[in-house]
């Protein structure tokens, strides 16, 4: 037998990953971590702009609800999460064009209640068919189709409906929180203990291929000076769902060629009845920095509180605002179905259309591209290293998760967002699977550890 490289190879840098790579090599475990970016934290992405004292958050930026795991490292990386504070704001089409207030609180309650049916019923349903069938109202409807596709960056018509209700009526709606400083400073804490602790983190490395039928598992690395191979005795496969979720493609060999896809062989075929359970939201997010907050002046100060701001029939149905921090800054948010039918539009077009958002929302004669300084944007669906933002359960998915998590032979393991049973989609659950992976290697070793001694 070959000897190995390393006892674990950690596949992908995200917030999984790097978890998973920092709790083994506290154990002793040689660690390689390979991430195709040049930077850690994989849909984790801060950005510190010149001149602008707050982060611009491209990819996650909240803490959703009970999130013990995310706010002990936040405070280990000498951050604190902060609430955000502020009213929701919901408008809708009304005749004279400008749009109409809505009483946001009535509609969340009118939802929750409607949804609570959902979560009784012995079948499950996609939301729009749930909806069909069972909502009260076009008002309500639409309320639930934007939270849907803005909230959980999911397709009406592919979610769970018991699953989404599961999440409107427990606790990950229950309080929301922003990293001061960003997630970066967690992301940073955790590459800075890995380096501590010897592991080998190698950035710009794209994984191609996965070997693992025999004794150990073969890693194919391609990077800008060659490729190389790497052997471990497992391996944590920590990348995002879309590298388990191949496009169709005609030939195994065009695969091996195109971003983000990872040849397994042999193949996943005992995920794929967890893959298809779950599904990956498409998400694009426009940071706007203007020069002043001027919304907060507008219409007698109405827009001054104001943190989420919704109107179903913009283009970016949602904005939020920075508070509690009087940031200069918005950020306009499409997710869901809306995004696929932007996926030719350029980066002007893209900033054009939040603008007119901002402009539909605030009441505004034009839109406010006098006022601003720059725009920040990142189209996850376009990302050819993820092709989507965070998952979610499509119909019949309930025992996803858990399926995807379990480890193949015990050479593959799994994590990330997707395949964790509590917080899915969010850092949280990233986290939170990246310590069940470590777990269970440890345990593993240290199983094949005592029956070697023992023989």
């Amino acid at each position: 037998m070959l000897p190995a490289d390393f006892d674990v190879a950690v596949l992908g840098a995200g917030a999984s990953g790097l978890y998973a790579a920092a709790q083994l090599c506290r154990r002793g475990c040689s660690v390689l971590l390979l991430e195709a970016r040049e930077r850690v934290g994989g849909r984790i992405h801060t950005r510190q702009v010149p001149d602008l004292a707050y982060p611009v958050e491209l990819g996650a930026e909240f803490v959703h609800g009970d999130a013990p795991l995310t706010l002990r490292l936040l405070r280990e990386a000498g951050s604190v999460a902060v609430d955000t504070a502020g009213r929701r704001v919901v408008r809708r089409a009304a005749g004279n064009g400008r749009g109409a207030s809505v009483n946001r609180a009535a509609l969340f309650e009118q939802a929750q209640r409607l949804l609570r049916q959902a979560a009784l019923m012995p079948e499950d349903l996609s939301v729009e068919e749930f909806l069909k069938r069972h909502a009260p109202s076009e008002d309500v409807s639409a309320y639930v189709r934007m939270m849907v596709e803005g909230f959980d960056a999911a397709d009406p018509h592919r979610a769970s409906v018991k699953s989404i209700a599961a999440e409107w009526t427990g606790s990950s709606l229950q309080g929301q929180y922003r990293p001061l400083g960003g997630y970066g400073a967690m992301t940073t804490h955790l590459a800075r203990q890995l380096d501590a602790a010897g592991a080998q983190l190698q950035l710009g490395s794209t994984v191609e291929s996965v070997e693992w039928g025999g004794e150990l598992v073969h890693i194919g690395v391609r990077y800008a000076g060659g490729s190389r191979s790497y052997r471990a005795r497992r391996a944590i496969i920590a990348l995002p769902l879309s590298a388990l979720q191949p496009p169709a493609l005609p030939a195994r060999a065009e695969a091996a060629d195109t971003p983000g896809v990872v040849r397994f062989e042999p193949d996943l075929r005992d995920k794929h009845a967890a893959l298809a359970g779950l599904a990956l939201g498409s998400v694009i997010k426009v940071v706007l920095h203007f020069r002043r907050p001027f919304w907060e002046e507008l219409h007698d100060g109405r827009f001054a509180d104001a943190g989420f701001m919704h109107a179903p029939q913009a283009p970016f149905p949602t904005l939020w605002s920075a508070l509690p921090f009087r940031a200069p800054l918005l950020t306009a948010w499409m997710g869901g179905p809306r995004v696929e039918r932007l996926a030719a539009a350029s980066r002007e077009r893209l900033v054009e259309l939040a603008l007119s958002s901002v402009q539909q929302v605030l009441q505004v004669d034009a839109p406010p591209a006098d006022e601003l300084v720059g725009a920040y944007l990142h189209d996850w669906s376009a990302d050819p290293l993820a092709r989507g933002a965070y998952s979610y359960l499509a119909v019949g998915g309930a025992s996803a998760p858990a399926g995807l998590a379990r480890p193949l032979r015990d050479r593959l393991y799994f994590a990330g967002e997707a395949a964790s049973d509590s917080h899915t989609g969010t850092v949280e659950a990233a986290l939170h699977s990246g310590a069940q992976a470590a777990a269970a290697v440890w345990a593993a070793m240290r199983g094949a550890a005592g029956g070697a001694g023992g023989a």
